[in-house]
C-alpha cells in the first residue's frame, strides 16, 4: 500500500521560510512525477510544484523564483524549499505522486496523479 508522509509545515512570519518533506513508501516511482499541491479552504486543489524522473521541473506562476522543489528517487523523497513566504502562501499543502510519466512529462492537473499525503499546514503571518 502507498503511503506518502509530509513534514515541515508550521507557523513562519511573511518573508520567512519553512523547507516541506514528503516521503513515500510502499511502491516504486522510478518513472513517477513527484509534486506538491495547496488547497484553500472553499478552492480547488492548485499545483504548486513538481519533478519527473528525468529531472524535469515545473512551477506554477505564483511560486516561480521563490520555491524550490528537489527530490531523491532513491529514497522516494521530495522537498520543497519556500523562501520569502506570502500571506496568499498560507494554506495546506499537499505531497503527491503521478506513479508513471513516460516521458517525464510533467502534468499539473490534480487528476493525473495517483497518490496523495494526507496535508500539511502552512500559517504565515503579516
Amino acid at each position: 500500500q502507498v503511503q506518502l508522509v509530509e513534514s515541515g509545515g508550521g507557523l513562519v512570519q511573511a518573508g520567512g521560510s519553512l523547507r516541506l518533506s514528503c516521503t513515500a513508501s510502499g511502491g516504486t516511482f522510478s518513472r513517477g512525477v513527484m509534486g506538491w499541491f495547496r488547497q484553500a479552504p472553499g478552492r480547488e486543489r492548485e499545483f504548486v510544484a513538481a519533478v519527473s524522473w528525468s529531472g524535469r521541473i515545473d512551477y506554477a506562476e505564483s511560486v516561480k523564483g521563490r520555491f524550490t522543489i528537489s527530490r531523491d528517487s532513491a529514497k522516494n523523497m521530495v522537498w520543497l524549499q519556500m523562501n520569502s513566504l506570502k500571506a496568499e502562501d498560507k494554506t495546506v499543502y499537499y505531497c503527491a505522486v503521478d506513479g508513471v510519466s513516460l516521458l517525464g512529462v510533467i502534468r499539473t492537473d490534480r487528476s493525473a496523479y495517483d497518490y496523495w499525503g494526507q496535508g500539511t499546514q502552512v500559517t504565515v503571518s503579516s
